[in-house]
C-alpha cells in the first residue's frame, strides 16, 4: 500500500554492535504508557488523530472535555523512551494503552517520527489497520501492532508492577531502584494524559518520584536514568 510505505519508510532502526552487546538476558524495564489519549476522527480532509488544537470544534459538537485530546503527550514520551541508551541497549520494552482501551506493543527498533505530524498519520494507519511494518527494503518487520487486553496477559509472571502518581508514596526513584536491585523485568506504569489518575489496578504500589507535578516525558526520562544507573548503561 502506498500509505503503508509513506507512514513506514525510515521507521526501521537496525541494531549494530554497541545495540547488542548491551543487552542482558533478564534485565528488562518494562514502560506502560496509560490512557494515551489517541482518538482517530473523521473531517472534511479524511480521518485525523483528535486533538484539542486542531478539534475545538468537533470537540464542542461533541461536548468533550478538551484536555482528552492531547496526543502530544504520548508523543513526547515515547521521544523520549526511545531516544534513550536504555532502549538502545535493548532493555526497554514500550507498551500503549489509549483511554479507549486499545493496546499496543511497540517494536524496540522502531524509530518514533520526530514530528508530530508524521506522528499523528501514524497513530492513525495504527488505530485503523491495527498493525504497521517497515517497508520492504528494510526488512518488511512488525513495527507496531495492536495486541489484546489485558496488559497483564503480555506481562511476565510475577514481575513488579509499579505505578506512578502525584498522590503515590513518595521515593527519590535513584534510591528506589538501586533498592530493588532488579535483575529480572520491572513493569512502570506512567500517566499519558493531561489531568486525571492511571487505570492500573494490577500494581502493587505507587509511587511519587517528585514534590511537584511532572510530564509524563519527565517521569519517563527520571525512570529510564535510574535504571541506566543501576544496570551500567551510558
Amino acid at each position: 500500500m502506498k500509505r503503508q510505505n509513506k507512514e513506514s519508510a525510515g521507521l526501521f532502526k537496525k541494531k549494530n554492535d554497541q545495540d547488542q552487546h548491551k543487552k542482558v538476558t533478564g534485565k528488562k524495564l518494562i514502560v506502560i504508557l496509560d490512557s494515551a489519549t489517541l482518538e482517530t476522527v473523521n473531517t472534511k480532509r479524511g480521518y485525523e488523530l483528535l486533538n484539542c488544537d486542531e478539534h475545538q470544534g468537533i470537540m464542542k459538537k461533541l461536548n468533550r472535555d478538551f484536555s482528552l485530546a492531547r496526543p502530544d503527550i504520548a508523543h513526547q514520551c515515547l521521544l523520549m523512551l526511545f531516544d534513550s541508551p536504555l532502549n538502545k541497549a535493548g532493555m526497554l520494552v514500550v507498551y500503549v494503552r489509549t483511554q479507549k482501551n486499545i493496546l499496543f506493543k511497540i517494536d524496540p527498533q522502531t524509530r518514533i517520527p520526530r514530528t508530530y505530524k508524521r506522528f499523528a498519520g501514524l497513530m492513525v494507519q495504527l488505530l485503523h489497520e491495527f498493525k504497521i511494518k517497515s517497508v520492504e527494503n528494510e526488512g518488511n518487520k512488525t513495527l507496531l501492532k495492536v495486541i489484546k487486553s489485558p496488559i497483564t496477559d503480555h506481562l511476565p509472571i510475577a514481575c513488579k508492577k509499579i505505578g506512578t502518581s502525584v498522590k503515590g508514596t513518595p521515593v527519590n526513584i535513584n534510591k528506589f531502584v538501586a533498592d530493588m536491585n532488579p535483575e529480572e523485568p520491572v513493569v512502570f506504569v506512567v500517566g499519558a494524559m493531561s489531568k486525571g489518575s492511571i487505570n492500573a489496578d494490577y500494581c502493587e504500589q505507587s509511587v511519587s518520584i517528585s514534590n511537584y507535578p511532572l510530564s509524563g516525558a519527565v517521569v519517563c526520562s527520571r525512570i529510564c536514568q535510574a535504571f541506566e544507573d543501576v544496570w551500567d548503561v551510558r
